[in-house]
C-alpha cells in the first residue's frame, strides 16, 4: 500500500468543499486559472486563540502578523479588526497594512540593513524598528534626530547556537548597541529585545527568552527602560495527523516519487505542540539556569511578550484548486499535468515537497473507478515544474477538466515563490466568508503599493 497523508480539516471547511463543488468549479471554470481560496474567519479564531493564552497567562502581550507569510489583503484587514499588529520589512508591505486599518503604532519593521525609506515610514508613523548593527542604528538615530522624534527600537540578539547566522548582535556587539542607545536618547527609544530562532523547540524559545528577560534588567541598570521581548515567530503547525505522519515517515522510498526523486529533508507536518499551544507551553516552561516560569519572569519584571506568528495564524485559512490539464501514463502510473507550475506551492522554495495529499474533484464522479496513483507536474517547459514527485494514491484516474485541491496553503504556499513563468497568470485569491445562510465570495483587493 503506497504512503498516503490526508489532511486535517478545520470543520466548516471541509463542509464548504463538500457541499459547495459547483461553486468551486464555476469560480475555476471563471476566471481560468488555479485559484486560492482564503478564509478570514480562521484568521481570526487563530488569533484569538493566541491572545487567549497570553489572558491565561496574565502576560500583557502583543501578536504581530508575520505578514510575507501571505499577500492577501483580507488577513491583514482582520489584524486591523482583531487589534493585532503587523510585522512588515518593505515598504509595499507597510503602506498595505497602514491602507488595511492597522496602526502606525502596531507595525513590527523587521529584516536586515532596511532601506531609508521604510525606516522614514517607521519613525514618521511610529512603528517598532528591530535593528542589529551600529550603522542602521546610527541611520535611524540621525533620521530620528532631523525629524525631531523618537525611532521606537528593539535590539536583536543572536542566540547562543546560531552563531553562524547573519542576523542579531553578538554578546559584545550588543554591547555596544546598548552604549548608543544610552548616548543617543530621546531620539532613540530602546523597548526591548528581540531574537528568532530557527527549528520549531517550544523549549528553546522559552530558554533564548529568559536571556532576554535579564538582559533587559541589566539594560535598566544602564539607565533604558526596556519593556518588552520579542520572540519572534516559528510556532509549530500540524498538517495531519500523528498516526498517519509517523506511518509516512517509515514507509515512503524513492519509487514512491516520480523518477526516484528524493529529499533532504521535509517541513514536519506533524508537530506538538502546535499553534497556540506551544505558545502555552514556552510561558510555562522554566527557562534553563531558571527556577521559575518564564510567565512568572515576565510578571516579575514587568515585560510584555511580543510574539510574530505567520504560519500558525494561517492555519486553516485557505486552500489551492488547480485545473487537470491531461493525464499521461506511465510504468504502473500516470503524470497530471495542471493549468499552472509549482511556483505556486512553495515548498519547492526550500527544494522540499508539499505532502499532504491533494485531493481529486472529478468532473465526473467514476463509481466503478479503481485507485490510480499519479504524480503532479506543472504546465511549464522544465523537467523539475512538479506540484507534487509524490505518486498520489487517487480514487480515479484524473481526466481533464478535474480539480486538484491541495488543502491548507495559505501558510507560506500560495505566493512566496510566485512567478508568472510562461505568461502564466498568478492564482488570484477568492475570499470567502461562511457566517449566514450560504458562503459569500469576492477577490481579494491587490494591494496598489506591492507592484503584484
Amino acid at each position: 500500500m503506497p504512503p498516503s497523508l490526508p489532511a486535517l480539516w478545520h470543520p466548516a471547511l471541509r463542509r464548504f468543499v463538500d457541499d459547495h463543488h459547483t461553486l468551486i468549479r464555476e469560480l475555476a471554470d471563471g476566471f481560468s486559472a488555479p485559484l486560492h481560496f482564503v478564509f478570514p474567519e480562521p484568521f481570526a479564531d487563530n488569533v484569538a486563540a493566541f491572545q487567549q493564552v497570553l489572558a491565561e497567562h496574565g502576560i500583557a502581550g502583543r501578536t504581530f502578523y508575520a505578514k510575507k507569510a501571505n499577500k492577501a489583503r483580507c488577513f491583514v484587514r482582520a489584524c486591523a479588526e482583531s487589534g493585532i499588529g503587523v510585522d512588515v520589512a518593505s515598504t509595499g508591505e507597510f503602506a498595505d497594512a497602514l491602507a488595511a486599518g492597522v496602526r502606525g503604532a502596531d507595525i513590527g519593521v523587521s529584516g536586515p540593513a532596511k532601506a531609508s525609506d521604510l525606516l522614514m515610514l517607521a519613525v514618521m508613523h511610529d512603528a517598532l524598528v528591530a535593528v542589529d548593527s551600529l550603522d542602521e542604528l546610527a541611520r535611524l538615530a540621525a533620521m530620528a534626530r532631523n525629524q525631531r522624534r523618537a525611532a521606537r527600537v528593539l535590539l536583536r540578539m543572536q542566540p547562543a547556537d546560531q552563531k553562524r547566522s547573519r542576523f542579531g548582535w553578538m554578546d559584545d556587539a550588543l554591547e555596544s548597541a546598548l552604549a548608543f542607545c544610552v548616548s543617543n536618547q530621546p531620539h532613540l527609544r530602546f523597548e526591548g529585545l528581540s531574537f528568532h530562532l530557527s527549528g520549531y523547540s517550544a523549549q528553546a524559545r522559552c530558554t533564548q527568552a529568559g536571556r532576554a528577560v535579564r538582559a533587559c534588567v541589566a539594560a535598566r541598570a544602564r539607565g533604558l527602560s526596556p519593556r518588552m521581548i520579542d520572540i519572534g515567530g516559528g510556532f509549530a503547525m500540524s498538517y495531519v495527523r500523528e498516526s498517519d505522519w509517523q506511518a509516512f515517515l517509515a514507509t515512503h522510498q524513492p519509487h514512491d516519487y516520480h523518477a526516484g526523486k528524493t529529499f533532504e529533508g521535509f517541513y514536519p507536518y506533524y508537530q506538538a505542540p502546535f499553534g497556540a499551544a506551544m505558545l502555552d507551553a514556552i510561558l510555562g516552561g522554566v527557562p534553563d539556569g531558571e527556577t521559575r516560569s518564564l510567565a512568572a519572569l515576565l510578571d516579575e519584571h514587568d515585560l510584555q511578550l511580543m510574539l510574530e506568528p505567520g504560519r500558525a495564524l494561517l492555519d486553516q485559512a485557505g486552500f489551492t484548486v488547480f485545473a487537470v490539464q491531461g493525464v499521461k501514463d506511465r510504468d504502473g502510473y500516470g503524470i497530471a499535468t495542471v493549468n499552472g507550475t509549482s511556483f505556486s506551492v512553495s515548498e519547492q522554495w526550500f527544494a522540499s515537497e508539499f505532502l499532504p495529499d491533494p485531493e481529486l474533484l472529478p468532473a465526473v464522479r467514476d463509481t466503478q473507478g479503481t485507485p490510480y496513483r499519479a504524480c503532479i507536474g506543472g504546465a511549464s517547459c522544465l523537467d523539475s515544474d512538479m506540484l507534487t514527485w509524490r505518486k498520489v494514491a487517487f480514487p480515479q484516474r484524473p481526466r481533464a477538466g478535474d480539480l486538484l485541491l491541495y488543502p491548507n496553503t495559505a501558510g507560506y504556499q500560495m505566493d512566496s515563490n510566485e512567478s508568472p513563468f510562461h505568461e502564466l497568470p498568478l492564482p488570484p485569491k477568492i475570499v470567502v466568508t461562511l457566517a449566514g445562510d450560504r458562503p459569500r465570495w469576492r477577490i481579494d483587493r491587490i494591494s496598489p503599493f506591492s507592484g503584484a
